[in-house]
């Protein structure tokens, strides 16, 4: 227990780490905001957005998404880049020679990873969701983006035994074609709805059908069949139905998307496989930063000839692949190949076992 008391060098690693990943952070998003800015000048002049939209509601949104999405970058060019300097000072020898294992030094590392994962979990679960939904809606209003919405047979169970399909949705007019509603119990088709269109009013939350038609089934010949011109319904189905997809994913904190998967696996919904990818890689991500910071210090605590040119050029290439992997492993959930759970989990788990083995390498 001794040996795991605070020290100044805990201090001095722990310090340099956090420094230099937020200078990295901050340097870097400088760059990127200046490419995005020459790339949406068009977009912005074109759609006559405001200074203050574009700064406030659009960069200042995007800065933490951004920081986020690419802290596995950060981390890992921060761990390469102060830890090569240190070894090519020859500091890492002196803290091996004072009797400070190798295992020991890596203390004040996890702990400054277990502080950046922390935040990147937190804004991940909580606090990008919210502000994600500030930019999805200044993209859609100023930028080329535009929200799609499923238009072309739809079906859905919005309740245990209720189950909907609409034959085509019209955006422009907010309303479902070849509506239908059926309700069913225990395997038997007891009621049936269908209406040639269903308009959605915001006011009352429900729907206008327009030239309804209703059978009751009983068990019997005595089925009830009632018609109309007009029928106002409430129902487990909004027009936000309409319009979920891979944008809208990205703007729902933890709690709202947990509901959304339930929901759209009661329903049947394809678009499921967004909502599980997102909340996957809110997780799998931060954790990453452990992962990486054992592989960059594994890496770079050797001194080497030539510099730090090597161990960062190495760095990178790793940090790059780790974030394409994790974006490729998105299509083995499309293809059906793997599940959410395994797919976003699996580029930690290979890289981890990569790092196991670059940990064992390393000089001590």
């Amino acid at each position: 227990m001794k040996n795991l008391y605070i020290k100044k060098i805990d201090w001095y690693i722990f310090k340099r780490f956090i420094t230099s990943f937020l200078v990295s952070l901050v340097l870097i998003i400088g760059i990127v905001i200046i490419f995005d800015i020459s790339e949406k000048i068009d977009d912005f002049v074109k759609n006559e957005a405001s200074l203050h939209d574009i700064i406030f509601n659009y960069y200042l949104n995007f800065i933490p998404y951004f920081a986020n999405m690419f802290s596995p970058l950060f981390v890992f060019i921060t761990v390469i880049f102060f830890t090569s300097r240190m070894a090519a000072n020859s500091e890492i020898i002196a803290i091996l020679s004072g009797g400070v294992s190798f295992h020991r030094m890596m203390v004040p590392y996890l702990a400054a990873a277990a502080l950046i994962a922390a935040s990147s979990l937190a804004l991940s679960l909580f606090v990008i969701p919210n502000s994600n939904a500030t930019r999805v809606e200044f993209e859609q209003t100023y930028i080329k983006y535009k929200a799609t919405s499923k238009t072309k047979n739809i079906h859905y169970q919005i309740a245990p035994g209720q189950f909907v399909f609409v034959e085509s949705f019209s955006n422009w007019n907010k309303t479902a074609y070849k509506f239908t509603l059926e309700s069913i119990e225990d395997n038997r088709l007891t009621s049936k709805l269908s209406a040639e269109s269903a308009v959605w009013d915001s006011t009352m939350g429900g729907w206008h059908l327009r030239r309804y038609f209703i059978r009751d089934y009983a068990e019997g010949l005595g089925d009830v069949v009632r018609s109309g011109e007009k029928l106002d319904t409430v129902i487990a189905l909004t027009i936000d139905d309409f319009y979920f997809n891979q944008k809208t994913v990205e703007t729902l904190p933890i709690g709202k998307l947990n509901d959304l998967i339930e929901t759209q696996k009661m329903r049947g919904d394809a678009q499921v496989m967004f909502s599980e990818i997102e909340k996957h890689t809110r997780f799998a991500l931060p954790f990453s930063a452990f992962i990486l910071t054992l592989m960059g210090v594994s890496l770079s605590s050797k001194k080497r000839r030539g510099g730090i040119g090597l161990n960062l050029g190495l760095g990178i290439g790793l940090a790059f692949s780790y974030i394409l992997f994790l974006r490729f492993s998105q299509m083995f959930v499309f293809t059906g190949a793997l599940p959410p759970a395994i797919a976003l989990w699996l580029p930690n788990v290979l890289f981890a076992i990569i790092t196991g083995v670059l940990y064992k390498l390393a000089p001590k």
